[in-house]
């Protein structure tokens, strides 16, 4: 397995001085934004397509510092149904596979997306409940006439361009939110589509991480590494929905935090020994978004914290058995 850091975190910083800090603390893997909800701060398509020299002087500043690219994130909602923004979400995806085609990247990032409940809709409507039938048939539509044939057409693109990996993150407010929907959708359209498995989206739901990833083995392209932290207080009240500002910690049902701070090391030994029996030995990509924490201080306990259970060796023989 291979430590990584999503660094977005560091838009404010250029992208040279980013790699050199991220190095320092031992990381071996870089996960880089390229357009959508994280931005391209380090990494603009419409520019690197554009010039092979700067591809070239991209990829040779990320080798300078012994990175690799674990991956290219363009998080978005494609199927948004206002038009002028699913078009724009899409212009980034499909110019982010182009970009990962050209630096030799099979592997891209985002979200599945979210339709409205009509046509005519103006607002993505993410459905939760069976009842009243009215969210049925909302279902319905969003599934067989907008998102499965948006990414029966996605995955035809990313495939002619090489991208043979499309990692969904699991995200509520969107289709794809857990295992079920994910393999629901990659049912659907093949197995370009995988998950982006980032626990601490799971975690709050009650999801456990040890059913989900033995669940969906073979199907995890990705990982980020991050942590959630549910307020027992608050959930005993109002349970794990919330739609109050991250920043009102103290009242909030859940809050995410620096990998060690939602979960214990025994519940991260217990993710790291399982993704490696259903054969992940990839890079677990840190996200920091813990608004208690400043970035450096956040990800650096990650790291620390990650170091200590990351598995980095082969197996080795059972000398014992």
């Amino acid at each position: 397995m291979k430590l990584g850091v999503f660094t977005v975190l560091f838009s404010g910083k250029p992208f040279e001085q980013t790699l050199e800090y991220l190095s320092g603390l031992g990381v071996q893997a870089v996960e880089i934004g390229a357009g959508g909800y994280p931005g391209n701060a380090h990494c603009n398509p419409e520019v690197l397509l554009k010039d092979d020299k700067l591809c070239t002087q991209f990829l040779d500043t990320v080798k300078k510092y012994d990175l690799e690219i674990s991956a290219l994130s363009c998080h978005g909602n494609p199927v948004h149904p206002q038009k002028d923004i699913a078009g724009k979400f899409n212009h980034d995806f499909e110019k982010t596979v182009l970009l990962a085609e050209k630096l030799g990247i099979d592997r891209v990032i985002t979200f599945s997306g979210c339709p409205g409940d009509h046509p005519g809709a103006k607002y993505p409507n993410w459905v939760t409940c069976p009842w009243p039938d009215d969210f049925l048939k909302i279902l319905e539509y969003q599934w067989n006439e907008v998102l499965i044939p948006y990414w029966e057409k996605a995955v035809k693109f990313a495939n002619d361009h090489g991208v043979t990996r499309i990692a969904l993150e699991m995200h509520p407010g969107f289709c794809v939110y857990n295992p079920e929907t994910l393999l629901k959708l990659r049912n659907a359209v093949g197995e370009t589509i995988g998950a982006n498995y980032d626990p601490s989206h799971l975690f709050w739901q009650g999801i456990d991480p040890v059913a989900s990833i033995r669940k969906l083995k073979g199907a995890i392209y990705h990982f980020h590494a991050k942590d959630t932290g549910v307020d027992p207080y608050n959930t005993a009240v109002n349970g794990v929905l919330d739609t109050k500002h991250y920043s009102d910690e103290i009242n909030r049902s859940w809050i995410f935090r620096s990998v060690g701070y939602g979960h214990s090391y025994q519940v991260w030994n217990d993710i790291i020994s399982n993704l490696r029996m259903i054969g992940y030995d990839d890079v677990l990509s840190i996200e920091h978004e813990d608004s208690l924490m400043s970035p450096e201080e956040g990800l650096e306990k990650a790291v620390r914290f990650l170091k200590e259970v990351l598995v980095f060796r082969g197996k080795g023989e059972m000398t014992w058995a």
